[in-house]
């Protein structure tokens, strides 16, 4: 059975505020959590690490469409919509994002990665009529990049000690999820929850393969010491958040939906200070609070009149 064509269709066309609103801060919050759970798996291969995390979250999926009794099959048999997601939103960044974790911390490689929403920003503006950055809409964009200065602060700074290449490869991190957050405005009435399993089961396999070939087997052996942190890692920072993500895309549209990664630095420099030791200043908290009124000015421009 597919009840793609009409799911995609109920969706609503303007979002409300309180949607927006809520979706971003949850979907920000269990993503951020990836930094902590990839820290606390130890020394694992990033390849290995991106095979568990697929693997974790594609079988999570798969259980949650089980549990519901839903085809597995792709709508309208668009599998190359799966390979693309899985690559672009899948197993390239998180292999990025694993290696560059053994370069630099977790606050400075979420702090890069918040990029994100400025590159989708302007690009949706190039491409798409209704994704055009109104003069409140390009403020908020202004703020946001503004409040990721503010947070980076001496990090950005050459002599900071933060490793170029680590930095380098967040950026590169930010352009592949940019790309695939883009590519899913481009699908056409296609289930949002169908496009999340599909992508997890397009990375897993691609990363276990590629984890096989460049590490071997005998690299899996460092697995079990990391159990919880991977399982946590696959449950609740890949499988939930990408549920929601994928669904608040296809109703928000690329823009808004990127604003995930403003928050993420937020979240992420919370969760390093009370599991991982790290210290934050004033400065962190006010960039944080500058991050998120470019959040709301970019989230809620044009939506507030509607909801009245």
């Amino acid at each position: 059975m597919s009840a793609a064509p009409g799911e995609a269709a109920a969706l609503p066309a303007a979002p409300t505020p309180v949607f927006m609103v809520v979706n971003l801060l949850v979907c920000s919050m269990l993503w951020s959590t990836s930094f902590l759970f990839i820290k606390l798996s130890g020394d694992i291969n990033p390849f290995v690490l991106a095979s568990i995390r697929g693997l974790v979250g594609a079988s999570a999926l798969v259980s949650w469409f089980a549990v519901q009794a839903k085809s597995f099959r792709p709508d309208n048999g668009q599998w190359h919509h799966w390979v693309v997601l899985g690559a672009f939103n899948g197993w390239i960044p998180n292999v990025l994002t694993a290696y560059a974790l053994t370069q630099i911390g977790t606050a400075p490689a979420a702090m890069i990665q918040a990029s994100g929403p400025l590159i989708v920003a302007v690009l949706s503006h190039l491409l798409y009529a209704d994704e055009r950055l109104t003069p409140r809409r390009f403020a908020g964009v202004l703020i946001g990049f503004g409040g990721m200065g503010i947070l980076i602060g001496p990090a950005a700074l050459p002599d900071s000690g933060i490793s170029p290449w680590g930095a380098l490869i967040m950026v590169a991190t930010a352009l592949s999820y940019a790309t695939a957050n883009l590519y899913v405005r481009s699908i056409k009435h296609a289930d949002p929850a169908r496009l999340a399993l599909g992508q997890q089961i397009c990375s897993a396999i691609p990363a276990t393969a590629l984890a096989l070939i460049v590490t071997g087997p005998s690299a899996y052996a460092a697995v079990q010491n990391s159990a919880a942190s991977l399982l946590a890692l696959g449950i609740i920072s890949t499988a939930l958040p990408i549920l929601l993500f994928m669904r608040l895309i296809r109703r928000a549209g690329p823009t808004r939906a990127s604003m995930v990664g403003y928050l993420q630095p937020v979240w992420t420099a919370t969760l390093a200070v009370l599991f991982l030791n790290e210290s934050i200043g004033l400065r962190e908290m006010i960039g944080g609070a500058v991050v998120l009124t470019g959040v709301a000015l970019v989230s809620l421009s044009g939506r507030l009149r509607q909801a009245r």
